[in-house]
């Protein structure tokens, strides 16, 4: 009461009011007291406040992690059973690489939840929920933020740093698919449980090297979930150097090397024969991205050419059972395939894209085959084939939390049809989201 005292006689001292006020004056001055304890009441509860959170639990506070969430929807119009689609010519993966299914559905949505959760570590949870109604864990990895001379690592679960499109979330992609190659030598897209070292050289030009060990939980290697040992199953070697060109052109290559060495990575050919192959598996890829935005801002008119090239060597033992008697037999490959797509926004919001997929089965040699236990009438994926594909899409963006886009494309991955593809689809995003790979 004294403060609220005090406080109101100098107001009134500042008014310069009269000892023998006016009726009117005192009614301002009841006026102004009114206020002044109102004030006095709001300075009482922010220090109450303020005394109550600093006896509040830290871990209330501290974590504020970045929630979004990305919903896709896609119709599918294909002129071919999707339930019959083979990529002829390469061994089946154990990833889901058909087109989908015809007619709408929702296609795979994220959960995504990020934030530092100190100053050393920074969390990472994506969780992908499948039109199935399944509910899996994409990415799932802590990363570090205070280690010096460029060094971080990661570790859990990550998609791998092989070639570029497989880093790259789904909904950031440039088509509704991934590219042909991906899905034969990648099982779509490679998300591995492990660790990863990289460091980034204190250099004007980027230029970063790492190395990946991981349980193998994934095509190429095997099982599915990966194999019942200590150690690692699989690693991968990559490094990428990158620049700008002036005028605001940028650029990136890359190189990776995959090794695994698969334990008896089971499979089904058309027929329905269970095979199986054990061995070693070897992959290369060169991957190469040059982006152009004149006046170094993207939103405007900009261009993107992106491409890989894949080369992968499996050798081992190959073992088919047709008819409840298992042959083994040993099996050699070599095997590429390449993609090259440009993206053109030519005014804001509004971009075409076109994408060429080329597969080239190479050379293969089993000793079933050679025998004539094994022919290609009961296991056409060897017959020699190089699956290509046409794509074209054109996409608005009306924000950049959503996008709808329309794409065509002529699909030549089985040996006796061309399965004429249409999808519609939209991509939105509800939440804080971070950025996108370069």
């Amino acid at each position: 009461m004294h403060r609220k005292a005090t406080t109101a006689f100098a107001v009134a001292a500042a008014l310069g009011l009269p000892h023998a006020a006016t009726a009117q004056t005192q009614d301002e001055l009841r006026t102004l007291r009114e206020q002044v304890r109102q004030l006095d009441r709001r300075v009482t509860d922010a220090e109450q406040a303020a005394i109550q959170a600093s006896n509040r639990p830290a871990s209330e506070s501290a974590m504020n992690p970045a929630v979004s969430v990305i919903l896709n929807g896609i119709y599918s119009n294909l002129s071919q059973d999707p339930n019959t689609f083979r990529i002829n010519g390469f061994v089946p993966t154990l990833g889901d690489v058909g087109p989908g299914v015809r007619g709408l559905s929702l296609g795979e949505s994220e959960l995504a939840i990020a934030a530092n959760i100190d100053h050393h570590f920074r969390g990472t949870l994506i969780a992908s929920i499948s039109p199935e109604d399944s509910i899996g864990v994409e990415e799932g990895y802590i990363q570090t933020l205070s280690l010096s001379y460029g060094f971080t690592v990661k570790a859990g679960r990550f998609f791998s740093a092989v070639g570029y499109q497989n880093q790259i979330h789904a909904h950031a992609w440039d088509f509704t698919d991934a590219p042909l190659a991906n899905k034969v030598f990648l099982g779509n897209q490679l998300n591995e449980d492990g660790i990863q070292l990289k460091w980034v050289a204190p250099t004007s030009l980027y230029w970063d090297v790492g190395i990946e060990g991981g349980r193998g939980r994934q095509f190429p290697a095997g099982p599915a979930g990966g194999r019942n040992k200590n150690g690692v199953s699989s690693g991968n070697l990559f490094t990428h150097v990158g620049g700008d060109l002036g005028t605001g052109t940028a650029w990136q290559t890359g190189l990776s090397y995959l090794s695994t060495s698969p334990q008896d990575r089971t499979f089904e050919d058309p027929a329905g024969t269970t095979n199986s192959f054990t061995g070693q598996s070897r992959l290369w890829v060169l991957d190469g991205i040059l982006k152009w935005a004149p006046n170094y801002n993207p939103t405007y008119t900009n261009f993107k050419l992106q491409g890989e090239y894949f080369r992968r060597k499996e050798n081992g033992d190959l073992t088919f059972d047709a008819t409840g008697t298992a042959q083994t037999g040993g099996f050699t490959s070599a095997q590429s395939g390449f993609y090259l797509q440009g993206v053109y926004q030519f005014v804001p919001m509004w971009r075409v894209g076109y994408r060429y997929d080329r597969l080239n089965a190479g050379t293969t040699s089993n000793e079933l085959v050679d025998s004539g236990a094994l022919t290609g009438a009961n296991f056409p994926l060897l017959a020699k084939y190089n699956p290509t594909r046409h794509t074209v899409m054109v996409d608005w963006s009306p924000s950049e939390f959503s996008r709808v886009r329309l794409q065509v494309a002529s699909d030549k991955s089985r040996s006796d049809v061309t399965d004429k593809q249409v999808f519609l689809q939209y991509i939105v995003s509800l939440g804080a989201h971070g950025a996108h790979k370069f």
